[in-house]
This record gives structure tokens, C-alpha cells and sequence, in this order.
């Protein structure tokens, strides 16, 4: 039955079980007691609600504390085994896939490498079913606990109603590839178990956001740094953050051709494909038959090699100048949108790290205007290389508590809030 507002009493279930979970899941173990104004619930509703998720085992007691002259209150956290998440990284040198529970703690991974040609569509397409039924073997997963497999990809991803997720990746050779109808057509999952596909620098902003550097901000940036670059912006306005195509913006009029053939992009000079590629015009001798990560740790060790010895002039002269144009770019973000930090992520933010970092903050400050330039701050990522894979896997538990924790409903039952309504709904601080 609805009431006035359309709702009905499934919904209202539904939802101050969402809430609940949510509750336990960032800020438990709590007790009792304190989920009440935590939710803004009745105690009553409390107890329905959490008598209710410990009969479906999402739920159990995690000790107790003193309360004030009565009797120990016990502590409720989610149970970490309830559940099971896979994250997917369609990566520029590896498709990643790791299995994770409730707590995101990796229970298995599988790596599958990627050639300079290897964007085939086919080929991306059987690694990650393959990626996925070895996870679920190797850990002998149970099929009633796995609630989804998230996937983060390179390029604009868009949601149609016939195809599901269909991806726009110009830089790699897809146009409108319907990836999400692709997995699903050989799936090993179960049926039921959803593929839910994201891009990957937003999946990334996610996970630095909920779990990583992120947390507490309100307005961030969160910048994917790898053979390309890409950024996820998050704002009071859109909390489950927005994939922004920032390598593709125009650096240099008639500059070097970017992989998306336009000229000029950001892209073009500041990605790790580019970089090496420079070095490789200016001279440099990049090591042979190795991938991007490989070369670019040599690229690094000649630019600033062990005191005593003289370093690579044009390593060095190469990377010195990209990070002038991160630099730059990155005042183009803190003008744009102002955010209170900026958070560098990606295996190449990454293992260029600390090193690279002085010198980007130094530019970004000389681009930037100079009021919201003094409210920023660059750091890089929490979450190491695997965080676009996190980030992934966020999105089916993300459509876990949209759901309260249930499974998705037969057709023609009341239909379950996206997972984008639930990023959009829980920010955590």
C-alpha cells in the first residue's frame, strides 16, 4: 500500500534498512542506542530493523561498551563475510580483477597484461570474464553472497535502456562499444548478479573519497595519472563525483598530436605514453621491449640518480617540463572549480610520488589565481595502485544499500534505487 508521497511500507523498510547499514558500515561498530539519532529512527524501528539484518546474517555483535549507571550496551558492526564485491581496472598495461568482502579486504586477484594493441574489444571483454570466474574459484565463493561486479574503464561511459552501459573510449579505439551487453552475454556470474561499469578515473575519486585521502572534503578533485590522464570532480552537487575529461584539455594551439587525435591536449604531454615518447624524441634511451611501468621507473632512475652520479640531462629536462604542464593543468581544475584538494592518483602519479609532487604544487600555485590557489592543497592518493579497482567494486555495494541489503527484486516488483542514487546519497566525512 502507498502512502501520500508514493512510498510503500516495502519502500520505507527498504530504506531505514539502507540507513541503518550505512550507519554500521562507516562510522561502527555502534550500538543500539546510538544508531537511533544516527538515523534519525525510532528505537523501536531500530530494534525491528537490526533484529531483522542479524536473522540475514549482514549484521552481528562486535563486543559491547559501559553506558552511564545501566547495563553494557552491545556494539553491532556489518559482518564482514556477508557479502562479496568484485572490482574490475581496464587499465592501460593490465586489466586488474580482485575479489573483496564486505570490508574490502582482497581475498583474490588476477592480472591480465595488455599489449600496445591490446584494446580489442574481444580480447578486454574475455579477460575480465576470465578474471572473474578465477576469482570466484580460487576463493570457492559462495554465488548467494557475491553482489556484484563493478567495472572501471577508460572513457566516457553512457547508461542506455536497451544496452545497459556502453562505452565511448576514443583514445583506445571504442566508439560505443556495449561492454556491459558483451560480459553479460558469456557471463560466469549467476544470474541476477549484476556487471555495474563506470570510468575509472571517477571509480578512483570514489574510493580516495569514501575510504582514501578524500575523506572529510566537500569539493575535491581526484586525478587518475597514467599513459593518460583523466580527473573525477566531487562537489556538494554531484557527492558520487563526475569523470571530467581533463587530459583533453588544449595545453598547446597546434601542439603534439593527443591519442584522441586532437592536437595539443594536455594529454599529449603530461601522460606517461607521451612522456616516454618524448624522451625518446629528445634521445633518451628508454629500455626495450618493456611496459610503460617498467620504463618509466628507468626514465625516473636516470633522471635522479644515487648521489655521485650525474643524471640524465633529458630525463631530466623532460620531466621537469611535465610537471610544468601538470602543474598547469591543475591550475586550470583550481580555477574551474575551486576545490579544497587536489589528490593525484594513478600508477604514474604514483611512482613518480613525492619527488614529482614539489615541483607540481610549485606550478599549479604560479598558474592558478591566487585566491582559490591558497585554499588548495596537492597531496597524492591513499589508496596505492589498486584504488581504481576499489573504486569498482564500491559500485555494487553501493547497490547493496540502496537496496538494504537485498538482492535485487523480480520484474515487476518495486524497483530498487540506482547505484548512483546511493553514492549520491552517502558521502562519508
Amino acid at each position: 500500500m502507498a502512502g501520500r508521497n508514493g512510498r510503500t511500507v516495502r519502500d520505507l523498510r527498504r530504506g531505514n534498512r539502507t540507513a541503518v547499514l550505512q550507519r554500521l558500515y562507516f562510522d561502527g561498530p555502534l550500538s543500539r542506542f546510538e544508531l537511533g539519532p544516527a538515523t534519525g529512527l525510532s528505537s523501536g524501528s531500530v530494534s525491528n530493523v537490526v533484529a531483522d539484518l542479524i536473522a540475514d546474517g549482514l549484521v552481528e555483535e562486535a563486543g559491547s561498551v559501559d553506558s552511564d549507571g545501566g547495563r553494557p550496551r552491545t556494539l553491532l558492526r556489518v559482518a564482514p563475510h556477508s557479502g562479496q564485491m568484485i572490482g574490475v581496472d581496464v587499465g592501460e598495461t593490465r586489466v586488474r580483477v580482485e575479489l573483496f568482502d564486505l570490508a574490502l579486504t582482497e581475498l583474490a586477484r588476477v592480472e591480465r597484461p595488455l599489449t600496445p594493441q591490446g584494446y580489442d574489444v574481444d580480447v578486454i571483454a574475455g579477460h575480465i570474464r576470465d578474471g572473474v570466474a578465477e576469482v570466484l574459484t580460487a576463493e570457492q565463493a559462495a554465488p548467494d553472497r557475491l553482489l556484484g561486479v563493478g567495472v572501471g574503464v577508460p572513457g566516457i561511459v553512457e547508461h542506455t535502456p536497451d544496452q545497459g552501459a556502453v562505452v565511448h573510449g576514443q583514445t583506445i579505439g571504442w566508439d560505443a562499444v556495449p561492454l556491459e551487453r558483451l560480459l553479460r552475454s558469456a557471463s560466469p556470474l549467476p544470474d541476477g548478479v549484476p556487471y555495474l561499469i563506470d570510468n575509472g578515473a571517477k571509480t578512483l575519486g570514489q574510493a580516495e573519497m569514501w575510504f582514501g585521502a578524500g575523506r572529510g572534503a566537500r569539493n575535491a578533485v581526484v586525478v587518475l595519472f597514467g599513459s593518460g590522464v583523466g580527473a573525477c570532480l566531487v562537489t556538494p552537487e554531484v557527492e558520487h563525483g563526475r569523470a571530467v575529461e581533463w587530459g583533453h584539455l588544449t595545453v598547446r594551439v597546434r601542439g603534439r598530436r593527443c591519442r584522441c587525435g586532437a592536437p595539443g591536449c594536455l594529454e599529449a604531454y603530461a601522460g606517461a605514453e607521451s612522456l616516454l615518447a618524448r624522451w625518446r624524441e629528445e634521445g633518451g634511451r628508454p629500455p626495450e621491449n618493456t611496459d610503460e611501468e617498467t620504463a618509466l621507473t628507468a626514465m625516473l632512475a636516470a633522471a635522479y640518480p644515487p648521489e655521485g652520479t650525474a643524471p640524465d640531462p633529458v630525463a631530466l629536462a623532460v620531466l621537469e617540463e611535465t610537471a610544468e604542464y601538470l602543474g598547469a593543468g591543475l591550475s586550470d581544475l583550481i580555477n574551474l572549480f575551486q576545490p579544497e584538494r587536489i589528490l593525484i592518483g594513478g600508477w604514474a602519479g604514483l611512482q613518480l610520488g613525492t619527488r614529482f609532487l614539489p615541483a607540481v604544487r610549485r606550478h599549479a600555485a604560479t598558474y592558478a589565481l591566487r585566491h582559490p590557489g591558497d585554499q588548495v592543497t596537492i597531496d597524492l592518493g591513499r589508496l596505492g595502485p589498486d584504488a581504481v579497482t576499489v573504486g569498482a567494486a564500491i559500485l555494487p555495494l553501493a547497490d547493496f544499500f540502496a537496496g538494504g541489503g537485498r538482492r535485487p527484486e523480480p520484474a515487476g516488483e518495486t524497483p530498487l534505487p540506482t547505484w548512483h542514487t546511493a553514492l549520491r546519497e552517502r558521502a562519508p566525512h
